[in-house]
């Protein structure tokens, strides 16, 4: 993730919004109060990115904290949008492990497992644990904006991101999922359509809007950052797809290949369909999954195809015109370099 480090103010607020979850929870049995706890360990270990960049676009419109009591709880807003999407997104995928340590779901696959539950019902209660879990974050998340010290006008726009950016991520992760079960239709606009619904608006266009629209920017600057915060969230999801077909397990957190072994149908994977290679990557990618030295046979395929310069041709495209943004008059000097720097740390993620 791009270095962007969250203040304390934001990490307070997170903080505090995931204590009245967990209190809450406790009241309404011990069940209810441990699924209370593993939310609380989901929010735990994050870069906290999201937050930050509310953060830093309202500083860079010159917003002041003192003044703007609603700019914290809207930015932990984020945060925890995001960490629902996670657990839901480890349930949809039946992973159990975040991090190396058991996420939401594993926690109480382990819970059934203690009290006796063979197989299927320690996975029926570690996916409902996990659903109920990314719900619970979903209605805090709206619940911060919804009571956010901001004036009523600045409110319903803030909340107006928050419901747009859960309805296009949710279409993202449906249509992730159509097209990962092979549908013959699925073209590669449709696939690259999927990588931008999935992360752009939630992780980079509704952030960089909420912050501004906290410290009174301009419409048109507003507008601004949604078309480059869109930009910049498709070409991390396209970087994301190359470190997880080749970059390093430092780099993916997870061993190299990961993408390959899953049988993804990533925007590289769509691409390589276009070239007359495709009939050999198509193979290596069916194999991809029985071991290292099929991943690697995977990987060159790929290389071979043409499929990762084109790829990595199109971030390059996506990036400048976020610098190309970056220079509209409607944004502050401090708005600018911001939208840039964010251009250039993604520049230096790709593998």
């Amino acid at each position: 993730m791009i270095a962007l480090p969250a203040s304390p103010g934001v990490d307070a607020a997170i903080d505090d919004a995931v204590s009245r979850v967990v209190a809450r929870a406790a009241r309404l049995g011990p069940g209810f109060g441990a699924l209370g706890q593993a939310l609380a360990r989901a929010t735990r270990g994050g870069k906290r990115f999201r937050p930050a960049l509310v953060e830093a676009s309202f500083r860079a419109f010159g917003g002041d904290a003192r003044a703007t009591p609603g700019l914290y709880p809207v930015a932990a807003a984020f945060e925890l949008l995001h960490t629902a999407f996670v657990v839901h997104d480890d349930v949809i995928d039946h992973d159990t492990e975040r991090r190396g340590v058991p996420n939401v779901a594993g926690e109480f696959r382990q819970r059934a497992t203690a009290r006796g539950a063979d197989a299927a019902g320690a996975a029926l209660l570690g996916d409902a644990a996990g659903i109920l879990a990314g719900d619970l974050l979903l209605h805090e998340a709206l619940r911060l904006v919804a009571f956010a010290e901001v004036d009523p006008v600045a409110r319903e726009r803030l909340y107006a991101l928050v419901d747009d950016a859960v309805y296009v991520s949710a279409a993202g992760e449906l249509a992730d999922v159509e097209n990962s079960i092979g549908a013959p239709e699925t073209s590669a606009e449709d696939v690259f359509d999927t990588a931008h619904n999935k992360t752009a608006v939630y992780s980079f266009g509704a952030p960089l809007q909420a912050g501004a629209v906290l410290a009174g920017a301009s419409d048109a600057a507003i507008e601004i950052l949604a078309t480059a915060g869109g930009r910049l969230g498709l070409a991390f999801q396209l970087v994301d797809d190359l470190i997880g077909t080749f970059g390093t397990a430092a780099q993916a957190g997870r061993e190299s290949g990961g993408d390959l072994r899953e049988a993804k149908r990533t925007p590289l994977v769509a691409l390589a369909s276009q070239t007359p290679s495709w009939s050999r990557v198509s193979d290596a990618l069916a194999a991809a999954h029985t071991g290292p030295i099929a991943v690697r046979e995977a990987q060159v395929a790929l290389e071979e195809s043409g499929a990762p310069v084109r790829l990595r041709a199109f971030i390059e495209d996506t990036l400048d015109d976020v610098r190309t943004a970056a220079q509209e008059p409607s944004l502050t000097p401090a708005a600018g370099a911001l939208l840039r720097d964010l251009a250039d740390g993604m520049e230096r993620r790709i593998p």
